[in-house]
């Protein structure tokens, strides 16, 4: 077997070079006639030609940043001598957008269908509370629900899932972070993996329970049940009424059976997290064909993080559906510049310290490799943080860069899938979605195996080619939906990520 070169050139355009592994002073740069003047670590950047102060770096062919002194050429490029320095973009909306041929073959997951249309890819009974004042009693109940053997008589119930988190009242009740949270509560309650729903609140919160159940059909299956601890009388009282719910939507919940489903109901949030210098040659860009699959056969791909595309967006709306598509995904580009602007904060704090130790330098550099996830596809629509996806294809949910908040507004939105590129180690997941979890590197992968779920260092280490990565994880996507487990679900994750993105004063 050919041995693996050691950097590589992505692009005929790029003025640097990427370390695939460990190098050392006075190696070569492929075919560049240059020579490296120190060492760099794998996924680094090395410049295969000078660089003057004030020019832009290339990567993928894009804008990276800008060269903050001269940088010689072989010489390492990093935060030394790399930043943000100004940028523009010409967003050219819809000019791109080039429709996806429908795939020839139907292809069907074994799912639990649900009276709405949806189909879940799990049945799991959510204990979902309107207000953190709830949550230990949540906890409480399940913990009886387990020690009572409650489940034993459901087969067909995968578990109970309590969703605590930390807001729901200090808050108002009438602005951007109210109407956000009352999104995310009801996407949950009506998403199709939970088989039945217990609604707990204290009472005199601001997210009412009254708001979310009143007035309209929150599932229609009728598996909801509702409660307050005030009203009940106390702890002990709202346990013991909590578990009689419990039961009764158990009930229902278990007529439910896996049954053939077209894969055009599988709606599968895409994210990345702890990314490296490998996560856009590799992973990203194997999850990209694998999208491209998945909305050739009619189904849905999210991809989220704003403050992660930021640099790259103008990738995105050019493949805009129609300008008006475009123009949706700039006003959340700009949202986010004043938001992080009046919290003092930056629209270049990423990437984090993992990530540059990974190799990864700007914004810019990173949002491009993250946008490599999109595959092809034109962009359909693009949505708020837990809004209802309504439309088949590849969107866009705006949402945070932070992973948890992100995935949890995706499964708000209706995802029955999540899949998790990482190039440091990500750990996580997210009950009542399973997690598949993609390694970007062999390294990792190898010390992380426990975690991870599919290795895309291969493409690098063994020549294996995005196209077959992809398949890869597609055929991943259905059987998991199937029911086969990921390692998260293995491992127990998925207790503590929900977490609803809090906007706007705690008061």
């Amino acid at each position: 077997m050919n041995q693996p070169p050691r950097m590589i050139i992505l692009h005929p355009r790029d003025n640097v070079a990427i370390a695939m592994a460990d190098i050392g002073a006075g190696e070569e740069i492929g075919s560049a006639g240059v020579k490296t003047l120190q060492s760099a670590k794998q996924g680094h950047k090395v410049a295969v030609a000078p660089i003057a102060a004030g020019q832009n770096v290339i990567r993928y062919g894009q804008t990276i940043g800008q060269a903050t002194v001269d940088i010689a050429a072989g010489e390492h490029v990093h935060v030394q001598n790399l930043g943000m320095g100004e940028h523009t973009r010409d967003y050219a909306h819809a000019s791109e957008a080039v429709a996806l041929d429908a795939a020839l073959e139907t292809r069907t997951f074994n799912g639990y269908h649900r009276a709405d249309g949806g189909v879940g890819t799990r049945n799991y009974l959510g204990i979902l509370t309107s207000v953190n004042c709830s949550g230990s009693v949540a906890k409480f109940i399940a913990e009886a629900a387990e020690k009572s053997g409650l489940l034993d008589a459901f087969p067909n119930v995968d578990g109970i899932v309590p969703i605590t988190h930390g807001t729901g009242c200090g808050m108002s009740g009438e602005n951007e972070g109210y109407d956000t949270l009352l999104r995310t509560l009801s996407g949950y309650a009506q998403h199709p993996n939970f088989g039945g729903i217990l609604l707990i609140g204290l009472g005199c919160e601001v997210m009412q329970v009254s708001a979310l159940v009143g007035g309209r059909p929150i599932r229609a299956d009728g598996a909801l049940r509702y409660m307050t601890i005030q009203h009940e009388g106390g702890t002990r009282k709202t346990i013991e009424k909590g578990l009689e719910e419990l039961r009764s939507i158990a009930e229902l919940a278990n007529t439910a059976v896996r049954k053939p489903a077209a894969i055009s109901h599988l709606m599968v949030g895409m994210q990345c997290g702890g990314s490296d210098g490998y996560s856009g040659i590799t992973a990203n860009p194997a999850l990209g064909v694998a999208s491209d699959m998945l909305v050739r056969h009619g189904g849905t791909t999210i991809l989220s993080e704003t403050s992660e595309i930021y640099g790259a967006e103008h990738l995105l709306t050019r493949r805009a559906a129609t300008v008006e598509v475009g123009e949706k995904l700039i006003d959340r580009v700009r949202w986010w510049e004043d938001y992080t602007t009046r919290n003092k904060g930056e629209m270049d704090n990423n990437p984090s310290p993992g990530n540059k130790r990974g190799g990864l330098t700007t914004i810019l550099e990173k949002s491009l490799g993250a946008v490599a996830k999109s595959g092809s596809a034109p962009l359909t629509d693009v949505y708020l943080f837990g809004e209802k996806i309504d439309k088949k294809g590849f969107v866009f949910m705006d949402s945070p860069g932070f992973d948890p908040c992100s995935v949890t507004g995706q499964i708000a939105s209706g995802a029955n899938l999540i899949v998790f590129t990482t190039g440091r180690g990500s750990v996580s997941g997210y009950m009542p979605t399973p997690c598949i979890k993609v390694a970007t590197n062999s390294e990792m992968y190898r010390r992380m195996s426990d975690d991870m779920d599919i290795n895309c260092g291969d493409i690098v280490s063994e020549g294996v080619t995005l196209d077959d990565k992809g398949r890869d994880i597609f055929e991943m996507f259905i059987s998991v939906a199937s029911g086969e487990q990921t390692k998260s679900e293995e491992l127990g994750f998925g207790g503590v990520e929900f977490v609803p993105w809090q906007i706007g004063a705690v008061m």
